[in-house]
């Protein structure tokens, strides 16, 4: 089976592991530390805290952001659970705002139109890796004096008008997880050019004690250990060279669907550079509604597609909270028509021909 996604290490990486292994910090120790500085380097960012996972960092941003009970946050529902999740942790309260046709991205004015005395932040999602408006949904931030937290999962690597992203944002998450840009097996980072911000999760991530030893507040052990953080150094090292192979993959799908006229394909948009975490196709025309049929046959010819993603509002647990289907009717659509194929910096040449062949095999007999 060929995933949709993977990770990529060399003998590098085990080295840099082994080297920790055998050193006498496994953790709370300096790697962590030098992982953080080679990200904030990286993202042109004042300070990265790195955390357990994706969604620890996630908390830890809303956390440092004072979300709390009472507080609304507008999202996309077009993302991970987590995106959500990470907020009701808080007792804050998800809003989510419906997403742009042509991108995925959470909709600048959908979110201006669902702004009440209660939101507190707007939480962009980049999906497939393409930074959302950050330009607009900042000024939108700024007059309406809310944090813009950027959940920047899929984006490691993007940049946006010509900055890295991680830089920009008052708050960005990213995840380490395999099929990340980078990975670290599990783990997570934000980053902030706010010291207060920085301090605050510093303390989260450790119980709530603070640099004077002292317990300032409820915190969780979300400690990444040395371990972890050495792989991150060393995959750090090779992320312009994964991007670089992810954007040829992206360009050769482009290529290959192009005169497909019932294929709509994902591209990025002017000022935005994509990290191409995902290769997200949508079906339209002739082949509106048989996603289902396509996403098995696929399946069945060893394509391990994904889809990404069934709104979160629409899990049980959300309908359970009272959120309706039909919040996002453009968000709901996308997720009806679109499957991921295949991407990551090792598939080959051979193995994206053959996802091609079968994919546009599929759907000439069903022209």
């Amino acid at each position: 089976m060929i995933p949709y996604g993977h990770q990529q290490l060399d003998g590098a990486d085990v080295k840099a592991v082994l080297k920790v292994l055998k050193s006498d910090w496994l953790t709370t120790g300096p790697k962590i530390s030098e992982f953080e500085k080679a990200l904030s380097e990286y993202c042109g960012a004042g300070y990265a805290v790195v955390f357990s996972s994706g969604t620890a960092a996630l908390h830890a941003a809303y956390f440092a952001a004072g979300l709390k009970k009472g507080d609304e946050f507008i999202t996309s529902p077009l993302t991970f659970a987590a995106t959500a999740n990470a907020g009701l942790y808080l007792r804050a309260k998800p809003v989510f705002a419906d997403i742009e046709w042509e991108t995925g991205n959470i909709s600048p004015k959908e979110v201006e139109r669902k702004i009440t005395r209660r939101t507190k932040a707007i939480v962009a999602v980049d999906y497939a890796g393409l930074p959302a408006k950050l330009s607009e949904l900042g000024k939108i931030a700024k007059r309406h004096k809310l944090f813009l937290i950027e959940d920047a999962a899929h984006a490691l690597g993007a940049s946006y008008r010509g900055r890295k992203i991680g830089g920009i944002s008052d708050l960005t998450a990213f995840s380490f997880h395999p099929v990340k840009s980078i990975t670290t097996g599990e783990g997570g980072a934000v980053l902030t050019n706010r010291r207060d911000f920085y301090e605050k999760m510093l303390a989260f991530r450790h119980h709530g004690i603070a640099s004077d030893a002292r317990m300032r507040f409820l915190g969780f052990n979300y400690r990444l250990s040395d371990i972890h953080s050495a792989l991150g150094i060393s995959q750090l090292k090779k992320l312009g060279s994964f991007i670089k192979k992810r954007r040829e993959i992206a360009r050769r799908y482009r290529e290959a669907f192009k005169d497909i006229p019932d294929l709509i394909l994902h591209r990025e948009t002017p000022g935005a550079k994509s990290s191409w975490h995902l290769y997200p196709i949508r079906l339209s025309g002739k082949l509106a509604g048989r996603r289902q049929e396509i996403f098995e046959k696929l399946r069945a010819s060893g394509i391990g597609v994904q889809v990404h993603y069934l709104p979160v509002y629409r899990h049980p647990y959300y309908e359970k909270l009272g959120y309706k289907k039909g919040l996002c009717p453009q968000a709901e659509k996308f997720s009806e028509s679109e499957i991921s194929l295949p991407i990551f910096p090792s598939l080959t040449f051979k193995e994206q021909a053959f996802v091609v062949k079968i994919l546009i095999n599929h759907v000439a007999r069903m022209a």
